[in-house]
C-alpha cells in the first residue's frame, strides 16, 4: 500500500525534474490568460503517471483516487493538475465507482483554470469511464448550470466522443435531444470557451445529423454566438455550409 502524501510528493518531484522553461513561454500563446507551466508535454505527464504504477499495479483504485486528490489540491502548476488526472486513467473505465462524475464537478469548479485541464479530464478520464457507465452520461447535464465556466464547457465536451459510438458490440447514439438542449441552455453564455465547446458538440453531432442540426442552426442563428455557429458549420457539406454562412454568421 502506497502513502498517499509520499507518492504525491514523489510524482510532483518527478515532473518537476522534466521542467522546460523555455517550453514554458511557448505555451502561453495557446492560453489567452498566464497560466503558471513548468513546461512539461501531455504525454510526458502520462508516462510519469504511467511509470509510477509499473511496479505498483496492484494499487486499489480507491488509492489512486486519494492521490487524485492528493495532487489536485496541492497543484501550483498546470502539469499538476493534469498528473492528477493521469494517475486515474488506467482505472477509469473499471475501477472507479458513480460517484465520479459528481466528484469531477467540484474538480473542474475547484481545481480546473484553463481549457486544457478541462478537455484532458473529459478526454483521458471520463471518456473511458463512461465507454464503462453509459447510464451515468446524463449527470454532466447539471454541470450546465455551475457557476464555473470549465463545468459548464464540460457539459459538452465530456459527451462529444458518444454521438455515435460503438462500445462493445452496440453502436451507443447520444440522444439528439441531449445535444440540443445542451446548446440552448448555453446560448446565451458570456464564456468564449463554453460556446466553442457548444460548437464543437454540434459539428460532431453535424456528421451523424445533418439535416437536423442545419435546422437547429436555422431556427437559432439569430441568438447564437458567431464562435458556436462557425465552429458548428466547420465539416458540414460544402454546399450546406454555404447556405447557412449565407444567413449571416460567416
Amino acid at each position: 500500500m502506497i502513502n498517499v502524501p509520499t507518492a504525491a510528493h514523489e510524482l510532483s518531484k518527478t515532473l518537476a525534474a522534466q521542467a522546460d522553461p523555455d517550453f514554458a513561454v511557448r505555451m502561453q500563446r495557446y492560453f489567452p490568460h498566464e497560466i503558471r507551466a513548468l513546461g512539461v508535454g501531455n504525454a510526458a505527464v502520462a508516462q510519469i503517471a504511467t511509470d509510477y504504477f509499473r511496479d505498483r499495479r496492484d494499487t486499489p483504485a480507491a488509492t489512486r483516487l486519494l492521490l487524485a486528490e492528493e495532487l489536485l489540491a496541492r497543484a501550483e502548476y498546470h502539469e499538476e493538475v493534469l498528473l492528477g488526472f493521469a494517475v486515474l486513467h488506467k482505472v477509469a473505465r473499471t475501477g472507479l465507482g458513480e460517484e465520479l462524475p459528481d466528484r469531477c464537478r467540484h474538480w473542474l469548479e475547484t481545481y480546473v483554470s484553463n481549457w486544457a485541464q478541462c478537455d484532458d479530464m473529459c478526454l483521458k478520464l471520463l471518456y473511458p469511464f463512461f465507454l464503462g457507465h453509459l447510464e451515468l452520461l446524463p449527470r454532466t447535464r447539471s454541470w450546465i448550470e455551475s457557476a464555473s465556466p470549465w463545468a459548464r464547457r464540460a457539459a459538452n465536451v465530456a459527451v462529444v466522443k458518444f454521438v455515435r459510438r460503438k462500445v462493445g458490440r452496440t453502436v451507443f447514439e447520444l440522444p439528439l435531444s441531449h445535444v440540443l438542449d445542451n446548446c440552448v441552455r448555453l446560448m446565451h453564455d458570456d464564456d468564449t470557451y463554453v460556446q466553442k465547446g457548444s460548437g464543437w458538440l454540434l459539428k460532431v453531432t453535424a456528421e451523424v445529423h445533418p439535416d437536423e442540426v442545419a435546422e437547429f442552426l436555422r431556427t437559432w442563428h439569430t441568438e447564437m454566438p458567431r464562435d458556436t455557429f462557425r465552429y458548428a458549420v466547420e465539416k458540414m457539406d460544402p454546399r450546406l455550409r454555404r447556405s447557412l454562412m449565407a444567413l449571416g454568421q460567416g
